[in-house]
């Protein structure tokens, strides 16, 4: 799956024919996240994975691991994303975190789309936002809020044991996890990961909002 123009379209097609749910929340505890597709130019850092330092176009979306320095998620996987600042939109706080996060500086211009709010168990409204970063695309970790930054390629969230679903005694609802080489990234980031693949890449409309998060993730 290549990082080019006819992806980009394929994915502004299929968001503009998603409609997307929103929830009402207040400033405090309202956040967004850039889901960010640009190249695979470095890999994913992953064991049983692989990386590379030439470049290739194939298309990836932009992770991190959080610093196990922060109060809130340390070292969890995540999108670039925080709260919303006071009379900030969603898709200006995904751009300026992204910024923040990761050092890239995207402009409005470069939004393709939203997804659904998800609905944290640790009380927050994620509103994700889809940006395109494209080939090319340096990125350079904040020490302070980043351990690290990966490419996951696309491909990667297309295989066939992705998403494992696994059931909890505490829900009705199963737990949703998407594997990444020989790690997985857990709800909420994988169930957006998992919405991203479902409606921008394979064009079905799919919701993700009931899927339960691990108790790590409550907090």
């Amino acid at each position: 799956m290549l990082c080019d123009d006819e992806l980009k379209a394929s994915i502004a097609a299929n968001l503009a024919a998603f409609d997307v749910i929103e929830n009402k929340v207040d400033d405090a505890h309202h956040a967004a996240v850039a889901i960010t597709v640009t190249d695979a130019a470095r890999g994913a850092d992953l064991p049983g994975f692989g990386t590379s330092e030439s470049w290739r176009p194939e298309a990836a979306l932009i992770l991190t691991r959080r610093s196990a320095k922060l109060r809130n998620h340390p070292g969890q996987w995540a999108f670039p994303g925080g709260r919303l600042d006071a009379g900030e939109a969603p898709v200006q706080t995904a751009l300026r975190e992204l910024s923040e996060e990761v050092d890239v500086h995207l402009d409005q211009g470069e939004v393709i789309g939203t997804l659904d709010d998800f609905v944290t168990r640790s009380g927050f409204v994620m509103s994700p936002v889809v940006v395109w970063g494209g080939p090319g695309l340096k990125t350079t970790p904040n020490p302070a809020e980043v351990a690290s930054v990966h490419r996951i390629p696309l491909t990667e969230f297309m295989r066939e044991d992705a998403p494992l679903l696994d059931q909890v005694a505490s829900s009705e609802h199963p737990m949703l996890r998407m594997p990444v080489g020989d790690d997985w990234i857990a709800a909420p980031t994988a169930a957006l990961i998992y919405q991203f693949r479902e409606v921008c890449l394979l064009g079905r409309h799919t919701r993700v909002a009931h899927y339960e998060q691990p108790a790590f993730a409550w907090r």
